[in-house]
């Protein structure tokens, strides 16, 4: 199960790296969606906790 596991990740890994490579644009924009996602979470995370102590 481990070794499926490594396998999976390097499969991963170098889809990743693919992608970078042959359209760093497309994945740039993955990056910034990423990004604006995390970002959203946090600022309602933050808006809860300000309405909690309200």
């Amino acid at each position: 199960m481990a070794q499926a596991k490594k396998i999976v990740l390097y499969m991963l890994i170098v889809f990743v790296l693919y992608t970078i490579i042959k359209t760093p644009a497309r994945a740039a924009d993955f990056v910034q969606v990423g990004f604006e996602g995390i970002s959203d979470a946090a600022t309602s995370v933050g808006e809860f906790m300000t309405e909690l102590t309200k």
